[in-house]
């Protein structure tokens, strides 16, 4: 068996991933992380899931150099606020060992505490496009030391609009960097990307090229749009743990407004909560503590939660590729996975077209519970009942699936703010300080950061 070692990793972070449970490493992982540690350009293809952020973040840990304020040496971009988070997550922990600091930064949270964070000093920079440019142009960080680049899931940051900001971001980094990039797919911008931003790049292809359509249970249900809410309530009743897909935010509102009202514990996702509500709904969702997450396509990219066991496209995606990555959130792992889509009669032609180019061919037909698989489901209740205003049971006007009329203005918008800031230098931190100092020449000054 190969272990961490054998790819050349530390002793303390061997042991550090050890105490989290971590001992063999993925094929991902097997693949990349030597090219990486020497470091090589990486160009690797691999899926959502498959352990990317390790296949990195390890690398990118061993080599990094400790930052001057405002001037972080390693730098990695994700498309999304939450991959931005559960990357730092992963990785945190980690760089702690080789007294290294990891902070995140994105929209929607305090400018004041990331000009903070970078006055300190930023070792290793998560960050999405979008912020980071905002933040350069305000010329409170600079990249002209940053000597590595990660590019995760770069296929997503194509689909997001965000290449011309990635090409500008990589060019005010060092000429000599190495650049790591990994993506679901190698073709179109991002193949543009390796040819213009990696020299000789060690390309590296892991698990299927494109989601695996063919290990989830695929379903195509007829029916008004007045009855959707109430199919997608008895779906999630029977499969338990799943993720309903709608195009709007007022979309993820309302249905998560009648989910709940149904008796479901549900949480909803969407580009218009605040970042504690977004961190608060991924974390409760993650952990089991509600049976679904209500979310839009842009919202959900990136997240990767094993046990998701059915996805509902509740409104029609927008093409082939949206289907497979908003049906790739179910059946990970190996694990085979339920997908329901909920079809008016004009969209029908629209998801034939979607079924041609996806390679399946399943009869559209009225709702039918008996054809989804029985999951062993722990049934979980809304935590608090929120107030609906004037709509009551007399509202509701039930037909035969329980059609709603009556609609309130919605529990969910706005509020909050961010829920860290990353505090360095002066402080406790997890146990050690971290002093001031010039950190370019390695002095981290302070106490011991160990905890003892």
């Amino acid at each position: 068996m190969v272990s961490f070692s054998d790819l050349g990793v530390s002793g303390r972070i061997v042991n550090a991933l050890r105490k989290q449970g971590i001992e063999e490493p993925f094929e991902v992982q097997r693949e990349s992380i030597p090219d990486g540690m020497l470091g090589h350009d990486v160009c690797c293809r691999a899926p959502t899931g498959s352990g990317k952020t390790l296949a990195f973040g390890l690398p990118l840990i061993e080599r990094t150099e400790p930052a001057r304020p405002g001037m972080p040496t390693s730098l990695i971009l994700t498309p999304t606020r939450e991959l931005a988070e559960q990357i730092y997550k992963v990785l945190e922990p980690l760089a702690w060992e080789m007294e290294l600091y990891v902070h995140a930064i994105y929209g929607g949270v305090s400018y004041n505490k990331q000009f903070r964070a970078l006055e300190r000093g930023v070792d290793i920079l998560v960050a999405c496009p979008g912020r980071l440019i905002d933040l350069l142009e305000r010329g409170s960080l600079s990249l002209e030391d940053t000597s590595i680049v990660v590019l995760d899931e770069a296929d997503r940051m194509a689909d997001m609009g965000f290449m011309q900001p990635v090409c500008q971001i990589l060019d005010e980094c060092r000429k000599d960097r190495q650049t790591i990039l990994f993506s679901a797919t190698l073709d179109d911008e991002v193949a543009e990307l390796v040819r213009d931003y990696q020299k000789d790049p060690v390309t590296i292809h892991v698990g299927p090229e494109e989601v695996s359509i063919e290990s989830m249970e695929h379903h195509f249900w007829l029916m008004p749009n007045s009855k959707k809410s109430t199919i997608s309530s008895e779906i999630i009743r029977k499969c338990g743990r799943s993720i309903v897909f709608c195009r709007t935010r007022a979309g993820v509102d309302r249905i998560g407004e009648d989910l709940e009202y149904d008796g479901l514990g549900v949480e909803i996702l969407h580009g218009g909560l605040s970042q504690r509500q977004r961190d608060g709904a991924m974390r409760r969702f993650q952990y089991g503590e509600c049976m679904a997450l209500i979310a839009t396509d842009v919202a959900a990219r990136g997240i990767d939660i094993e046990g998701v066991n059915c996805v509902i496209h509740y409104d029609p995606p927008e093409n082939a590729k949206a289907y497979k990555h908003r049906s790739g959130r179910t059946a990970r792992g190996g694990a085979s996975g339920i997908v329901v889509s909920l079809v008016q009669k004009p969209q029908k032609k629209s998801y034939g077209r979607i079924q041609r180019e996806v390679g399946i061919n399943v009869e559209f037909k009225p709702p039918e519970f008996s054809d989804l698989p029985e999951f062993e489901v722990e049934f979980i209740a809304p935590k608090r009942r929120q107030s609906y205003g004037s709509r009551n049971r007399n509202d509701r006007n039930r037909g035969h699936y329980g059609q709603r009329n009556q609609r309130s203005s919605g529990r969910y918008g706005g509020g909050g703010g961010d829920r860290r800031g990353g505090n360095r230098g002066g402080g406790n931190r997890r146990g050690g300080n971290r002093g001031g100092g010039n950190r370019r020449g390695g002095n981290r000054g302070g106490g011991n950061r160990s905890g003892g």
